[in-house]
């Protein structure tokens, strides 16, 4: 399969667009032959992609085929056996910058939220990375109320974090990500565990997101979500298969090659 592609203009992207012209805006991931194996078992081999500012690209394949691993390695949570990794123009394992990334792990709402904090806590904990060792300022307490505006749960603010549904700990989460001003937010199966209304318009949210320029990578087992709201894919099993504009890979066998079989991609339409 052919890994020449033609990046298209769309409005998703139209951040990225207006910044590239200028040539002064570094990819927000660039992964060079990156390999990764746990013991002799290889997750990634030879994986070389690219996320530029203001894309929303969906990472899927089958279980098992190195998504997780993809993502953890993009973000500097491992480290590459070969072949580089960097964020925003840096090696990831220099970059210091952590209140740029917003990261949803794939067990935050399933599992997590066992925190004895409040919805405020938890969402000014996005700000840690600006204050330092300092108080927060009003500036702080306005963008963590801004976040959680943003994101809708303004009113759960007094909330336990331990008592909310699994969609609004998503919110939280993501609100936690906006009170750091994350460029990338990168979210793990972010709506495992959580009702289909909730889930639809979770991802809702995230389009108004990348609309405002927020650059976001998901994995997300429902590939018919992915090809609903993403502007790119990658498709992986241990090696990839397909990195493109979405229409690109509905229409390429890369879902059948990564996954051994025939299939085709389901549209939801809500």
């Amino acid at each position: 399969m052919s890994r020449t592609e033609t990046r298209p203009r769309s409005k998703r992207a139209k951040r990225s667009d207006a910044r590239s012209q200028t040539n002064t805006v570094p990819p927000v991931v660039e992964i060079t032959d990156v390999t990764f194996a746990y013991g002799d078992a290889a997750a990634v081999r030879d994986v070389s992609l690219t996320v530029e500012a203001g894309d929303f690209l969906g990472l899927v394949g089958p279980n098992g085929s190195g998504k997780t691993t993809l993502l953890h390695l993009m973000l500097g949570l491992l480290t590459p056996d070969e072949g580089t990794v960097e964020l925003f123009g840096e090696p990831v394992d220099a970059f210091d910058d952590g209140g740029r990334i917003g990261y949803v792990s794939q067990k935050a709402t399933s599992q997590g939220g066992t925190m004895p904090v409040t919805v405020r806590e938890c969402v000014t904990m996005g700000r840690y990375a600006h204050v330092g060792r300092g108080r927060l300022t009003d500036a702080d307490r306005d963008a963590v109320d801004d976040a959680l505006k943003t994101v809708g749960i303004a009113d759960l603010a007094g909330r336990m974090l331990s008592e909310l549904s699994g969609g609004q700990k998503q919110r939280a989460y993501i609100a936690r990500a906006l009170a750091s001003d994350a460029d990338l937010l990168a979210l793990d199966e972010p709506t495992v565990g959580v009702d289909a209304e909730s889930r639809d318009a979770f991802y809702a949210l995230l389009d108004g997101l990348n609309d405002d320029g927020i650059t976001i990578v998901l994995i997300e087992h429902d590939i018919g979500v992915v090809t609903d709201r993403a502007s790119r894919v990658a498709c992986i099993n241990t090696e990839l298969y397909h990195h493109g504009d979405t229409a690109s890979f509905v229409e390429s066998d890369a879902l059948a090659e990564a996954y051994g079989t025939t299939g085709q991609v389901v549209h939801h339409h809500h």
